[in-house]
């Protein structure tokens, strides 16, 4: 078709037809787990801000508008419709295939779905192809184009502004729609797009304040989370204008009390253009058949520009609408934006714990500027969306790259948008504000160490100072205490009498930055499944992410390091005292005691004692650069330069005490072993994270090359080739012939996606790229062939269940991307 304008869909995305189901998508393993099935879309809105995502059928249906909290649910009100008219016929249709199923909206009509999404293959019952358009997402942008059913091509893309090194935009409660409509016909089509909204001021925010903790059938800490869903009393809907801009601002009645959180405005909004006609609804039912809107719009595209500003009483709901008419004629091109924006400024978390959000501080806090951020979406979405490209291009334009690589890189960059993401004001502390992201939805909790150290690559390649940031955080928790006393769940689900725990040793490297229930980056070490205070790779993991973080954003950052380095001495005095036995190297024992949180590892463990002779490398290397720079007496007694050299020559001691330890307890000729002292001949698959870590900070290799490489391809023949013929990646560990040590084992016969990626950089980095790539490919296959696309779960097994979804760990395909560099 001649002169079709429409956008340039990058040819890596990831893809459905509209309203295409799956025959048998992946299922939650444990029934206390979230699954919310397979409908999930790419989210809109920036970092910290609130996100909302949009499935492939076109639904509303997830809000993570509340910092930290989960509501899956289609809000059929909210949506877009488009009324066509060729003049002799006419057909409207609001754009999501799944009608309400509550009984409301009855008046409208909606999108018919991908005919095979009913078992119909090949054309329609009039000959029209079945295929009723396709949905696409390569995040921050998504697409959905319209085939088959309406005359004019159509195509709306999706997306906020996102992209690299950006600080300010990418905090935006932002989503834009950018329209194109053209005319391949001999004869003028009239088109109107309508979008409707429901006024949601007050919803999110927990009605429970305080929630009491409990432990959940797999011993992790949950509390209730209740939303105000449909409580709008005072709620009221106004249109407003300007010579270039036309909205409706969804607001709440305002009170005496200081503004809470879920108070402040929504707006819907668009561009007047000299070709178009605006028509408006300020107030209609959205719990009714819907017909004060659709019956004028299914009839001529128009709405009646009804206006009522009354608010709402209780029980009642208030839908907000706007439509653009316009005729194109043969061959003829337009391009419309929409845009939705919130202002919801506080994140609270125990009651009263109040933060302000990140784009607060571009706009003021009152609440009420919905309107000014649509406003200036309306005038720099075309800067923001070629910000955007020139960002993703030269990966894009990689020809050594796999498309499907790609489409995984970018899409699993979601988490940073619907991880409960928090990123707070600015402050003197902390001038770009505080950020995190949680471990997952099931494990409520944020910016977990052990799961960062693979997951954080991305926010670390990407947004580098908002990566220093939690590192601050996790660096200033340290030398915290809290002698809370806890039971531990782990026991719990072994039915085993649980011992009392305090929550948080001084000294100890917390395992996370807190909860949204309580206090985040104050109140630390939320999780209780495990008494983390024994773990053993956390304090190694910060040293590691506190030097990696340092070299790999140009290495000349020396207050970073200086800011951390009291940590470093204070953690690792204190893992150190768990090597019982003085061989210098901290032993596992008894609970879990590392990231493999369901896994028992008995004396010096291949995986924390490599991690801790990396962390003595990287410590070493870090006291080296601070005594070149001779800080001098200006900072605290740690950073004197005798202080230093003292702590330098103990870590040298250490590592060179510990080294040749490693090796003879654990090498086996083929591999190293799972442990010391269990007498297991497990191949775990992450055996040599602590290697990985060596090479990528230039630090002397903690094994010999030769050795490394052959462990690599015992893990890569086991754990991948072997364990159900490679289909699903690799399983963390198995015997060498691929088979289980205990088939009841839940952790070793799980494939963690994130570790996948870990591995295959390590594969990458060590020469091994082709199996590095098959890998990945496997995982990523498995993740978006089977409805578990933007929620990615930590675990995934040979039977077709996952854990833990929405998770922290497989944004570590970033750190591919970096070792291929």
């Amino acid at each position: 078709m001649t002169n079709q304008l429409s956008p340039k869909i990058p040819s890596c995305t990831w893809s459905r037809p509209i309203g295409l189901g799956w025959d048998k998508p992946y299922t939650v393993r444990y029934a206390s787990n979230i699954d919310d099935g397979p409908w999930h879309g790419m989210p809109l809105g920036g970092f910290g801000a609130g996100c909302i995502g949009r499935s492939s059928r076109g639904d509303f249906n997830l809000w993570h508008i509340d910092g930290g909290e989960h509501t899956f649910k289609n809000v059929p009100a909210c949506q877009f419709s488009v009324f066509e008219s060729n003049g002799t016929s006419s057909q409207a249709y609001a754009l999501s295939t799944q009608a309400p199923d509550d009984g409301t909206l009855k008046a409208w009509q909606w999108y018919p779905a991908d005919k095979k999404a009913e078992g119909q293959r090949g054309r329609g019952a009039e000959g029209q192809e079945s295929n009723t358009g396709n949905y696409h997402a390569l995040y921050p942008r998504s697409w959905f184009v319209y085939e088959n059913v309406f005359q004019a091509q159509l195509t709306c893309e999706q997306f906020s502004p996102i992209w690299a090194g950006n600080y300010q935009e990418t905090s935006y409660p932002v989503a834009i729609f950018l329209w194109n409509a053209h005319n391949p016909t001999d004869a003028p089509i009239t088109l109107s797009i309508m979008l409707t909204w429901e006024n949601m001021v007050g919803w999110f925010t927990n009605a429970l304040k305080s929630p009491q903790v409990r432990v959940r059938d797999d011993g992790s800490p949950v509390y209730e989370y209740q939303p105000r869903w449909g409580e709008s009393q005072g709620n009221y809907n106004q249109i407003v204008e300007n010579i270039q801009q036309f909205g409706c601002v969804l607001g709440r009645v305002g009170s005496d009390e200081p503004l809470q959180e879920g108070d402040g405005t929504w707006c819907i909004a668009t561009l007047k253009h000299p070709q178009v006609e605006v028509f408006h609804h300020s107030r209609w039912n959205p719990e009714g058949t819907g017909e004060e809107v659709w019956q004028s719009f299914a009839e001529d595209g128009s709405l009646p520009n009804h206006l009522d500003t009354t608010p709402a009483a209780n029980n009642t709901q208030l839908g907000a609408a706007i439509a653009l008419r316009f005729t194109l004629q043969p061959g003829e091109t337009l391009e419309i934006p929409f845009v939705l924006a919130w202002d919801l400024p506080i994140t609270e978390f125990a009651a009263g714990v109040n933060y302000y959000r990140r784009y607060t501080d571009f706009f003021d806090k009152s609440g009420n500027n919905a309107w000014a951020i649509a406003s200036t979406a309306l005038q720099e979405y075309q800067n923001w969306r070629s910000q955007i490209q020139s960002w993703q291009k030269p990966i894009l334009d990689r020809e050594d790259l796999p498309d499907w690589f790609k489409m995984a890189l970018f899409n699993e960059l979601y988490d940073l948008t619907s991880g409960g993401t928090l990123w707070s004001a600015a402050s003197e502390l902390d001038p770009i504000g505080q950020f995190a992201v949680l471990e997952c939805l099931d494990y409520r909790w944020y910016e977990s160490l052990d799961v960062r150290l693979y997951g954080s690559f991305a926010l670390l390649m990407l947004f580098p100072e908002l990566e220093k940031s939690v590192i601050r955080a996790f660096a200033r928790a340290i030398p915290q205490g809290d002698n809370t006393p806890r039971i531990i769940g782990y026991y719990m689900t072994i039915k085993a009498e649980s011992p009392i725990a305090v929550r948080k040793v001084a000294g100890a490297t917390p395992h996370d930055l807190g909860a949204p229930n309580e206090h985040v980056w104050q109140k630390t070490n939320y999780t209780s499944y495990q008494d983390c205070n024994l773990w053993k790779d956390l304090g190694s993991d910060f040293v590691l992410q506190v030097y990696r973080d340092f070299l790999l954003t140009g290495a000349d950052d020396v207050e970073f390091l200086a800011d951390c380095w009291p940590a470093i001495v204070q953690t690792l005095d204190y893992l150190k005292t768990f090597d019982l036995d003085g061989d210098g190297i901290p032993e596992n024992s008894g609970a879990p005691d590392q990231t493999f949180d369901d896994w028992r590892l008995q004396g010096v463990s291949a995986y924390c004692g490599g991690l801790w002779l990396a962390a003595l490398e990287a410590a070493i290397a870090i006291s080296n650069i601070l005594l070149t720079h001779k800080l001098g007496d200006l900072l605290s007694e740690t950073l004197r330069e005798g202080a230093l050299a003292v702590q330098k020559s103990i870590y040298e001691t250490w590592l060179k005490q510990s080294r040749p330890i490693y090796d003879e307890k654990l090498w086996n000729g083929k591999y190293y072993q799972l442990d010391s002292e269990s007498g297991s001949d497990v191949v775990m698959a992450d055996q040599l994270c602590g290697q990985f870590y060596a090479r990528l900070l230039d630090l002397p290799d903690i094994v010999p090359s030769d050795r490394a490489l052959s462990a690599l391809k015992t893990v890569y023949d086991a754990c991948f080739l072997k364990f159900c013929n490679g289909e699903f990646g690799a399983a963390n560990g198995v015997r060498p012939d691929g088979s289980p040590e205990n088939p009841q084992a839940t952790h070793p016969l799980e494939v963690w996606t994130g570790i996948n990626f870990g591995l295959a950089a390590f594969l990458v980095q060590t020469g091994m790229k082709d199996e590095a790539l098959k890998l990945t490919q496997a995982v990523v296959r498995q993740i978006y062939d089977n409805g578990l696309q933007f929620r990615t779960p930590e675990a995934i097994t040979a039977a077709g269940t996952f854990r833990a979804s929405t998770y922290l760990r497989p944004m570590a395909i970033w750190g591919i991307y970096l070792v291929i560099n």
